[in-house]
């Protein structure tokens, strides 16, 4: 039988600040948030939801109740290559170091290991959903069912071979069984990734448009992340790679444009044009010495602009919080201006904006009635926090992931008072720790 408003709440939670992100600049205080099966089913004034009988009642004094952070770029198991190859140029750092590394370790195993160590950290850091882009993507998703997250897990395609995969078709005939397989699941959405305009060519190109159109999912790949990315395709295609995926019919609303340091007028107008999203990943962005993605112009333009963290072998954590403040900071400094990507601009950038990228902000990405109750509560009542004038500027500028107390998908709570519920977290670091001296001894 369907529910009524008299029937008890599952979960009411009681936060100091409530901090929805749409109504955009928004801070509620003594409000309180209601949870019934899995979504939010009461946003109200604490003396209003004082008549609704609940199950379970939090009060969350000195916290900020907002919603889940959204990590919409990373390589999830390569939490495993955290530090492997530090402090080198990107294609140094990929041709020399990483794709040699994948080409020796990653199995089905390292993967498994991997991802669930990268899903504890997020949890941990305040993220309910992410973004994956790498091998043996089936692995990925038995993890992300087993501990409650939500994910965009994508199909890795590229022109060689990789661990899973003995060439490009077979990657996709691959996507598209797992698609078939998982796209009534609740909290998991498949999409392809072909690496790169560099990595895939036109013909492989060609078969992913054709098979996104009719499976209706997204496309997210590395674009624009470097110069030189750029230079070698004017010379190889006589075009900027955004060109060529335009003339191939790859770009719309589902495209997910992750870097693009690289940027021009042409390409803000065909991002315009066709209503793809941009994902942002600065730390990156900054440690590979790739560029600056100009988030300033972009947003005034009208781009839908996300957040990735990108994967622990080039950040090196997982911590989308982090990776918000120097988003922020970047931005004004890049844009010349201190009014850049605010810091309400910026939380709505690290939820909601990742949410739209990845086709989910039906579903996630605000705090409203209706939707999943994908919630993360942070705690601002430490000393150095002191004293809160505006919480979301508080929590983007002085705060670290640190300040994360409570984490829910679905209305499940995946962490209490920073303990993972469903992950032993002793466990993981020991598995962390043996992978690495196996690695780090045939370094």
């Amino acid at each position: 039988m369907p529910h009524t408003d008299t029937d008890p709440l599952d979960l009411l939670l009681l936060p100091t600040w409530l901090v929805p992100v749409e109504p955009a600049g928004v801070v509620l205080t003594n409000y309180a948030l209601g949870v019934r099966d899995g979504r939010i089913a009461l946003i109200a004034p604490r003396a209003e939801a004082a008549q609704y009988p609940a199950r379970e009642t939090r009060e969350l004094s000195g916290m900020l109740l907002a919603p889940g952070l959204v990590n919409a770029h990373g390589h999830a198991a390569m939490t495993l290559f955290r530090g492997l190859a530090d402090d080198l140029p990107l294609m140094t750092w990929l041709r020399d170091h990483i794709w040699p590394a994948e080409s020796k370790w990653v199995d089905e195993a390292f993967i498994y290991a991997g991802s669930e160590l990268a899903i504890a950290e997020q949890l941990q850091s305040g993220i309910t959903c992410f973004s994956d882009m790498y091998f043996f993507p089936e692995v990925v998703t038995q993890l992300v069912h087993k501990h409650g997250v939500r994910a965009q897990i994508t199909i890795p395609v590229l022109d060689f071979p990789i661990p899973g995969a003995r060439d490009a078709d077979e990657s996709l005939r691959k996507g598209v069984a797992l698609f078939d397989d998982l796209k009534h699941h609740p909290r998991l959405n498949i999409a392809f990734g072909p690496h790169a305009p560099y990595s895939v060519a036109d013909d492989k190109l060609d078969s992913i448009r054709t098979l996104v159109a009719e499976m209706d999912i997204g496309i997210h790949m590395h674009v624009h992340e470097t110069a030189h990315e750029v230079e070698e395709a004017i010379s190889k295609h006589g075009e900027r790679p955004l060109a060529r995926l335009a003339r191939l019919q790859l770009l719309g609303p589902r495209f997910q444009a992750v870097h693009m340091t690289q940027v021009n007028d042409e390409d803000i107008a065909l991002l315009v044009e066709h209503n793809c999203s941009v994902i942002h990943c600065p730390e990156s962005n900054l440690k590979l010495a790739s560029g600056f993605c100009p988030v300033e112009r972009l947003w005034e333009a009208g781009v839908n602009v996300g957040i990735g963290t990108d994967g622990a072998a080039s950040n090196n954590d997982l911590d989308l919080l982090g990776e918000t403040r120097t988003a922020a900071l970047l931005a004004k400094a890049v844009a010349g201006s201190a009014t850049a990507l605010n810091a309400h601009r910026a939380l709505r950038m690290a939820t909601l904006n990742g949410a739209r990228a990845l086709g989910l902000e039906e579903h996630t990405g605000t705090l409203e009635v209706g939707k999943f109750a994908d919630m993360v509560a942070f705690d601002l009542s430490r000393l150095a926090q002191q004293p809160v004038y505006d919480p979301v500027s508080q929590l983007i500028y002085s705060s670290t992931r640190d300040c994360v107390r409570h984490v829910w998908v679905g209305g499940k709570q995946l962490l209490d008072d920073r303990k993972l519920t469903r992950i032993d977290e002793e466990r993981v670091i020991a598995t962390a720790k043996e992978w690495g001296e196996r690695i780090g001894s045939r370094k």
